[in-house]
Protein backbone atom coordinates (compact mmCIF):
# COMPACT_ATOMS: atom_id res chain seq x y z
CA UNK A 1 0.00 0.00 0.00
CA UNK A 2 1.45 3.36 -0.81
CA UNK A 3 0.83 6.08 1.42
CA UNK A 4 1.85 9.32 0.02
CA UNK A 5 1.06 12.08 2.23
CA UNK A 6 0.72 15.64 0.35
CA UNK A 7 0.72 18.64 2.39
CA UNK A 8 -2.19 21.07 2.85
CA UNK A 9 -1.05 24.52 0.89
CA UNK A 10 -0.74 27.01 3.40
CA UNK A 11 -2.83 25.66 5.66
CA UNK A 12 -5.85 27.26 6.99
CA UNK A 13 -7.88 25.00 9.70
CA UNK A 14 -10.49 26.41 11.14
CA UNK A 15 -13.57 24.87 13.52
CA UNK A 16 -15.83 23.55 11.44
CA UNK A 17 -19.65 24.09 12.90
CA UNK A 18 -23.20 23.30 11.67
CA UNK A 19 -25.08 26.11 10.85
CA UNK A 20 -28.72 26.82 11.25
CA UNK A 21 -30.20 28.55 7.98
CA UNK A 22 -33.65 29.51 6.91
CA UNK A 23 -34.93 30.05 3.23
CA UNK A 24 -38.06 31.36 1.85
CA UNK A 25 -39.24 30.48 -1.43
CA UNK A 26 -42.07 31.66 -2.11
CA UNK A 27 -41.52 33.95 -4.60
CA UNK A 28 -38.79 31.86 -6.33
CA UNK A 29 -40.00 30.61 -10.13
CA UNK A 30 -39.48 27.56 -11.67
CA UNK A 31 -37.18 28.73 -13.97
CA UNK A 32 -35.27 30.41 -11.59
CA UNK A 33 -32.19 31.45 -14.01
CA UNK A 34 -34.81 33.27 -16.53
CA UNK A 35 -35.42 32.24 -19.35
CA UNK A 36 -32.96 29.21 -19.57
CA UNK A 37 -34.52 26.14 -18.18
CA UNK A 38 -31.28 23.85 -19.35
CA UNK A 39 -29.44 25.45 -16.88
CA UNK A 40 -31.65 25.83 -14.02
CA UNK A 41 -31.99 21.78 -13.96
CA UNK A 42 -28.95 21.28 -14.57
CA UNK A 43 -28.05 22.92 -11.27
CA UNK A 44 -31.69 21.88 -9.57
CA UNK A 45 -29.94 17.86 -10.12
CA UNK A 46 -28.38 18.75 -6.63
CA UNK A 47 -31.48 19.16 -4.77
CA UNK A 48 -31.92 15.49 -6.12
CA UNK A 49 -28.52 13.83 -5.43
CA UNK A 50 -27.93 15.86 -2.25
CA UNK A 51 -30.10 14.62 0.37
CA UNK A 52 -29.69 11.12 -0.32
CA UNK A 53 -25.84 11.28 -1.19
CA UNK A 54 -25.02 13.48 2.62
CA UNK A 55 -27.21 11.42 4.60
CA UNK A 56 -24.97 8.92 3.14
CA UNK A 57 -22.30 10.15 3.99
CA UNK A 58 -23.22 11.30 7.47
CA UNK A 59 -23.69 7.27 7.80
CA UNK A 60 -20.57 6.38 6.86
CA UNK A 61 -18.98 8.74 8.57
CA UNK A 62 -20.36 7.57 11.89
CA UNK A 63 -19.34 4.09 11.44
CA UNK A 64 -15.65 5.45 11.00
CA UNK A 65 -15.53 7.80 13.94
CA UNK A 66 -13.87 4.72 16.40
CA UNK A 67 -11.04 4.33 13.85
CA UNK A 68 -9.85 8.01 14.18
CA UNK A 69 -7.16 8.68 16.48
CA UNK A 70 -6.26 11.82 16.02
CA UNK A 71 -7.78 14.34 17.98
CA UNK A 72 -8.20 17.10 15.56
CA UNK A 73 -9.31 15.32 12.83
CA UNK A 74 -12.34 13.80 14.97
CA UNK A 75 -13.14 16.98 16.06
CA UNK A 76 -12.94 17.75 11.55
CA UNK A 77 -15.19 14.71 10.74
CA UNK A 78 -18.01 15.62 13.52
CA UNK A 79 -18.23 19.06 12.36
CA UNK A 80 -18.06 17.66 8.59
CA UNK A 81 -21.00 15.18 9.97
CA UNK A 82 -22.91 18.45 11.26
CA UNK A 83 -22.58 20.74 8.13
CA UNK A 84 -23.46 17.86 5.58
CA UNK A 85 -26.57 16.59 8.15
CA UNK A 86 -27.68 20.39 7.48
CA UNK A 87 -26.82 20.69 3.66
CA UNK A 88 -29.27 17.39 2.89
CA UNK A 89 -32.55 18.70 5.01
CA UNK A 90 -31.70 22.46 3.04
CA UNK A 91 -31.71 20.90 -0.26
CA UNK A 92 -34.67 18.54 0.58
CA UNK A 93 -36.82 21.37 1.74
CA UNK A 94 -36.79 23.03 -2.51
CA UNK A 95 -38.16 19.45 -3.57
CA UNK A 96 -42.08 20.52 -2.18
CA UNK A 97 -41.62 23.66 -4.14
CA UNK A 98 -40.68 22.11 -6.93
CA UNK A 99 -43.74 19.78 -6.42
CA UNK A 100 -46.29 22.99 -5.90
CA UNK A 101 -45.10 24.55 -9.36
CA UNK A 102 -45.90 21.10 -10.95
CA UNK A 103 -42.85 19.41 -11.48
CA UNK A 104 -42.26 16.14 -9.09
CA UNK A 105 -38.96 14.71 -8.44
CA UNK A 106 -40.36 11.30 -6.69
CA UNK A 107 -39.42 9.18 -9.37
CA UNK A 108 -35.81 10.10 -9.93
CA UNK A 109 -35.34 10.79 -5.86
CA UNK A 110 -36.66 6.97 -5.81
CA UNK A 111 -34.02 5.90 -7.91
CA UNK A 112 -31.32 7.74 -6.31
CA UNK A 113 -32.22 6.71 -2.78
CA UNK A 114 -31.30 3.35 -4.08
CA UNK A 115 -28.24 3.67 -5.52
CA UNK A 116 -26.95 5.15 -2.06
CA UNK A 117 -28.84 3.06 0.37
CA UNK A 118 -28.32 -0.05 -1.16
CA UNK A 119 -26.09 -0.05 -3.77
CA UNK A 120 -23.55 2.04 -1.27
CA UNK A 121 -25.16 0.51 1.59
CA UNK A 122 -24.27 -1.45 4.31
CA UNK A 123 -23.46 -4.91 3.45
CA UNK A 124 -24.10 -8.06 5.84
CA UNK A 125 -20.13 -9.07 5.84
CA UNK A 126 -17.50 -11.28 8.59
CA UNK A 127 -16.12 -9.09 10.74
CA UNK A 128 -12.31 -8.31 10.00
CA UNK A 129 -10.61 -7.87 6.82
CA UNK A 130 -14.11 -7.84 4.05
CA UNK A 131 -16.35 -5.35 5.99
CA UNK A 132 -13.42 -2.74 6.42
CA UNK A 133 -12.44 -3.33 3.25
CA UNK A 134 -16.06 -2.37 2.10
CA UNK A 135 -15.80 0.60 4.76
CA UNK A 136 -12.54 1.85 3.24
CA UNK A 137 -14.19 1.76 -0.26
CA UNK A 138 -17.05 4.35 0.86
CA UNK A 139 -14.20 6.41 2.47
CA UNK A 140 -12.36 6.74 -0.12
CA UNK A 141 -15.67 7.61 -2.54
CA UNK A 142 -16.46 10.06 -0.52
CA UNK A 143 -12.87 11.53 -0.59
CA UNK A 144 -12.96 11.68 -4.66
CA UNK A 145 -16.97 12.84 -4.44
CA UNK A 146 -15.90 15.94 -2.28
CA UNK A 147 -13.07 16.79 -5.13
CA UNK A 148 -16.15 17.74 -6.88
CA UNK A 149 -18.54 19.15 -4.42
CA UNK A 150 -15.41 21.44 -3.60
CA UNK A 151 -15.18 21.79 -7.11
CA UNK A 152 -18.40 23.55 -7.14
CA UNK A 153 -18.86 25.10 -4.00
CA UNK A 154 -15.36 27.55 -5.80
CA UNK A 155 -17.54 27.90 -9.02
CA UNK A 156 -20.60 28.43 -7.59
CA UNK A 157 -19.18 31.32 -5.56
CA UNK A 158 -17.55 32.84 -8.38
CA UNK A 159 -20.23 32.56 -10.86
CA UNK A 160 -20.91 36.06 -11.26
CA UNK A 161 -22.64 35.58 -14.46
CA UNK A 162 -25.51 34.16 -12.52
CA UNK A 163 -25.81 37.20 -10.69
CA UNK A 164 -25.70 38.57 -14.15
CA UNK A 165 -28.40 37.10 -16.04
CA UNK A 166 -30.64 37.75 -12.44
CA UNK A 167 -31.19 34.52 -11.09
CA UNK A 168 -33.07 34.03 -8.42
CA UNK A 169 -31.46 35.46 -5.29
CA UNK A 170 -32.71 32.89 -3.12
CA UNK A 171 -31.86 30.05 -4.78
CA UNK A 172 -28.22 31.65 -5.17
CA UNK A 173 -27.97 32.15 -1.70
CA UNK A 174 -28.62 27.98 -0.85
CA UNK A 175 -25.81 27.31 -3.44
CA UNK A 176 -23.18 29.96 -2.57
CA UNK A 177 -23.97 28.85 1.38
CA UNK A 178 -23.72 25.39 0.51
CA UNK A 179 -20.71 26.10 -1.52
CA UNK A 180 -18.75 28.05 0.43
CA UNK A 181 -19.48 25.14 3.09
CA UNK A 182 -17.91 22.63 0.78
CA UNK A 183 -14.99 24.57 0.63
CA UNK A 184 -14.43 25.37 4.12
CA UNK A 185 -14.69 21.79 5.05
CA UNK A 186 -12.72 20.19 1.56
CA UNK A 187 -10.41 19.02 3.28
CA UNK A 188 -12.01 17.09 5.89
CA UNK A 189 -12.80 14.05 3.41
CA UNK A 190 -9.45 13.36 1.87
CA UNK A 191 -7.38 13.47 5.07
CA UNK A 192 -9.54 10.92 6.73
CA UNK A 193 -8.63 9.01 3.97
CA UNK A 194 -5.00 9.21 4.25
CA UNK A 195 -5.65 8.57 7.98
CA UNK A 196 -7.72 5.16 7.69
CA UNK A 197 -6.04 4.15 4.05
CA UNK A 198 -4.29 6.33 1.74
CA UNK A 199 -3.61 3.99 -0.71
CA UNK A 200 -3.04 5.76 -4.27
CA UNK A 201 -4.59 2.65 -6.39
CA UNK A 202 -7.75 2.56 -4.21
CA UNK A 203 -7.94 6.73 -4.26
CA UNK A 204 -7.75 6.91 -8.47
CA UNK A 205 -10.04 3.12 -8.44
CA UNK A 206 -12.77 5.18 -6.48
CA UNK A 207 -12.51 8.42 -7.91
CA UNK A 208 -13.10 6.10 -11.58
CA UNK A 209 -16.19 4.77 -9.93
CA UNK A 210 -17.35 8.26 -8.30
CA UNK A 211 -16.94 10.21 -11.62
CA UNK A 212 -18.60 7.60 -13.88
CA UNK A 213 -21.51 7.29 -11.26
CA UNK A 214 -22.00 11.57 -10.46
CA UNK A 215 -22.00 11.98 -14.85
CA UNK A 216 -24.86 8.86 -14.64
CA UNK A 217 -26.83 10.41 -12.74
CA UNK A 218 -26.99 13.75 -13.34
CA UNK A 219 -27.25 13.24 -17.10
CA UNK A 220 -30.14 11.71 -15.88
CA UNK A 221 -31.36 14.02 -13.74
CA UNK A 222 -31.43 16.52 -16.12
CA UNK A 223 -33.27 14.55 -18.73
CA UNK A 224 -35.87 14.00 -15.80
CA UNK A 225 -36.52 17.11 -15.15
CA UNK A 226 -36.43 18.59 -18.80
CA UNK A 227 -39.18 15.64 -20.01
CA UNK A 228 -41.19 16.65 -17.06
CA UNK A 229 -41.36 20.11 -16.76
CA UNK A 230 -44.78 21.42 -17.48
CA UNK A 231 -44.01 24.24 -18.99
CA UNK A 232 -41.98 22.60 -21.59
CA UNK A 233 -42.67 20.04 -24.04
CA UNK A 234 -40.50 16.80 -23.70
CA UNK A 235 -37.36 18.92 -24.22
CA UNK A 236 -34.35 16.91 -24.64
CA UNK A 237 -31.38 18.36 -22.96
CA UNK A 238 -27.76 17.75 -24.79
CA UNK A 239 -23.85 17.90 -24.34
CA UNK A 240 -23.48 20.79 -26.28
CA UNK A 241 -25.97 22.88 -24.30
CA UNK A 242 -23.98 22.19 -21.23
CA UNK A 243 -20.78 23.03 -22.99
CA UNK A 244 -22.26 26.32 -24.36
CA UNK A 245 -23.24 27.21 -21.24
CA UNK A 246 -19.86 26.87 -19.48
CA UNK A 247 -18.54 28.88 -22.23
CA UNK A 248 -21.27 31.49 -20.61
CA UNK A 249 -20.61 31.18 -17.68
CA UNK A 250 -23.64 30.08 -16.08
CA UNK A 251 -22.26 26.53 -15.39
CA UNK A 252 -19.10 25.24 -14.49
CA UNK A 253 -16.71 24.98 -17.74
CA UNK A 254 -16.19 21.87 -19.58
CA UNK A 255 -12.12 22.47 -19.83
CA UNK A 256 -12.10 23.66 -16.17
CA UNK A 257 -13.93 20.30 -14.87
CA UNK A 258 -11.75 18.23 -17.12
CA UNK A 259 -9.07 19.91 -15.68
CA UNK A 260 -9.59 19.52 -12.36
CA UNK A 261 -9.53 15.10 -13.09
CA UNK A 262 -5.27 15.37 -13.20
CA UNK A 263 -5.48 17.52 -10.28
CA UNK A 264 -6.97 14.93 -8.02
CA UNK A 265 -5.27 11.98 -9.95
CA UNK A 266 -1.69 13.87 -8.69
CA UNK A 267 0.53 12.34 -6.20
CA UNK A 268 1.24 15.70 -4.48
CA UNK A 269 -2.67 16.53 -4.42
CA UNK A 270 -4.59 18.08 -1.69
CA UNK A 271 -8.08 19.73 -1.30
CA UNK A 272 -6.29 23.27 0.07
CA UNK A 273 -5.04 23.65 -3.15
CA UNK A 274 -9.29 24.02 -4.34
CA UNK A 275 -10.86 27.18 -3.50
CA UNK A 276 -10.29 29.96 -0.92
CA UNK A 277 -11.01 29.78 3.09
CA UNK A 278 -11.22 33.11 3.31
CA UNK A 279 -13.79 34.07 0.60
CA UNK A 280 -15.99 31.00 1.89
CA UNK A 281 -16.10 32.31 5.46
CA UNK A 282 -16.59 36.02 4.09
CA UNK A 283 -19.83 34.68 2.13
CA UNK A 284 -20.98 32.68 5.23
CA UNK A 285 -20.72 35.86 7.59
CA UNK A 286 -22.80 37.91 5.26
CA UNK A 287 -25.13 35.01 3.86
CA UNK A 288 -28.72 35.97 4.55
CA UNK A 289 -29.67 32.44 4.68
CA UNK A 290 -27.47 31.08 6.95
CA UNK A 291 -27.77 34.47 9.04
CA UNK A 292 -31.63 33.92 10.13
CA UNK A 293 -33.40 34.45 6.65
CA UNK A 294 -32.39 38.48 6.96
Amino acid sequence: MSNTQPAPVASEHIELKARKVSFDWEDTPLHWVPDDPFTTHTINVLHLLLPAGERWFVHVYRQVLPYITDDRLRADVIGFIGQEAVHSQAHDDVLPHLRRLGLDPTPYTAQVDWFFEKLLGDRTLPPGRARRWWLMERVALIAAIEHYTAFLGNWVLNAEELDRVGADPVMLDLLRWHGAEEVEHRSVAFELFLHLDGSYRRRARTWATAFSALVFLWQRGVRFFMENDPTLLGAKPSVGQFVRKGRAGVLPSTPDMLRSIPRYLSRSYHPSQEGDTAQAVAYLAGSPGANGGR
